[in-house]
C-alpha cells in the first residue's frame, strides 16, 4: 500500500492534467410558493476535469463522425466528486462547450474517477 503523502502526490499529478471545467446539473423537484415543480439545479460548479474522446469502429446507428466510426467520451475528474445517474454535465475545455449525460458506472482509483459520456439530448 502507498503511503498517504505518496497518493496525494500522485492525484496533485493526475489533477494537473485537468485542462477543463465542467458543471453538474440535475432535474430536480423544486417548491416556490406551494407550488411543486421540475426545474434544473446547478449541483456543482466549475469543477477541474479533463474530457477524453475516444473513436471507436461499429456498425451501429450512433452519434456517427463518418461510416462505421463513433465517438464515446470519457471525463476524468476527481474521485472524490459523486455525479448522479442521470445528471446534465456540462463541459468546457479547450473553448468548446458541451452538454453531456452520465451514461453509466464510474470506474474509481485512488487518483481519479473516469465516467464514460453520452451526448445529453434532454431529461428522461
Amino acid at each position: 500500500m502507498f503511503s498517504e503523502a505518496t497518493m496525494v502526490k500522485a492525484r496533485n499529478a493526475v489533477a494537473s492534467m485537468y485542462f477543463g471545467t465542467c458543471d453538474v446539473i440535475e432535474y430536480q423537484k423544486t417548491t416556490v410558493n406551494k407550488k411543486t415543480s421540475f426545474s434544473e439545479v446547478t449541483v456543482l460548479q466549475s469543477q477541474p476535469c479533463r474530457l477524453s474522446h475516444k473513436r471507436l469502429d461499429t456498425v451501429e446507428p450512433t452519434d456517427t463522425l463518418g461510416s462505421g466510426q463513433s465517438l464515446r467520451a470519457v471525463l476524468f475528474i476527481d474521485p472524490s466528486v459523486t455525479i448522479s445517474p442521470g445528471s446534465k454535465i456540462v463541459v468546457t475545455q479547450c473553448g468548446v462547450t458541451t452538454a453531456y449525460t452520465y451514461s453509466g458506472a464510474p470506474a474509481v482509483y485512488p487518483t481519479h474517477q473516469e465516467i464514460e459520456l453520452d451526448l445529453f439530448k434532454g431529461w428522461s
